[in-house]
């Protein structure tokens, strides 16, 4: 693996790198860097997402900030289908299911993710190679006025859940825009909770997911994708 390249000056300079990625393969890209591709995404779920934090420069490996820190800007790889929609909800951050007194959306970590994010579409389909799979254009999203009502309309709803007590309750449906569901390695995988009772329990840990409507919506505001 060459050295990884050294974190972007601006947003201006991480966009210009980024954008330099469009049209290429994954199995190209890595080959430039020296870095191995694997057969598939099977055991390696997150790789895709980590080859273009080596390849941009990211820094923040995994301390709870953005990925760029210095530019407060976050790096989500989004795999779409040949159609130009997304495959699979967006993973945002984990969950936490207590210490959650005081928190509000202004101070969370979500909010903290998703200020700005640099959006990297790859071609994904799952008849399409790992190597062979194409980037997209890249783009730079801040939410809107009313893109961040609606996450934080979400936040609020799913927090209040856990902190009542009513983590277990949580479903997929909940939420317009941001949903919380399961996040473990395996189910032997727990964390701590407490019930409506205020009893600590141990359960699976959640995480943050952008629901794909709302990515697809996204897609098509920047990239004019129907």
């Amino acid at each position: 693996m060459l050295n990884k390249p050294l974190p972007p000056l601006s947003e201006e300079e991480l966009k210009k790198h980024a954008q330099a990625l469009a049209g290429m393969t994954l199995g190209e890209i890595s080959s430039d860097y020296g870095i191995s591709i694997p057969d598939n995404l099977t055991r390696n779920k997150g790789w895709v997402g980590l080859l273009l934090e080596h390849v941009l420069g990211a820094s923040a490996g995994s301390r709870p900030e953005p990925d760029f820190p210095d530019l407060g800007i976050e790096l989500k790889s989004l795999p779409i289908s040949s159609q130009g929609k997304p495959l699979e909800t967006t993973f945002v951050s984990v969950a936490p299911l207590t210490g959650l007194v005081g928190v509000t959306w202004e101070t969370s970590y979500v909010r903290k993710k998703l200020t700005k994010v640099l959006w990297v579409p790859v071609l994904s389909d799952k008849n399409i190679p790992l190597k062979e799979r194409i980037v997209g254009t890249p783009f730079i999203w801040s939410p809107s006025k009313s893109e961040e009502h609606l996450l934080a309309m979400d936040w609020q709803e799913l927090t209040d859940m856990i902190v009542l007590g009513d983590v277990e309750n949580i479903q997929g449906k909940h939420g317009q825009v941001l949903q919380m569901r399961p996040k473990a390695a395996n189910s032997k995988a727990k964390t701590s909770a407490f019930d409506k009772s205020g009893k600590p329990f141990m359960t699976l840990p959640r995480g943050f997911y952008l629901k794909i409507p709302f990515t697809q919506m996204l897609l098509h505001k920047h990239l004019r994708i129907d």
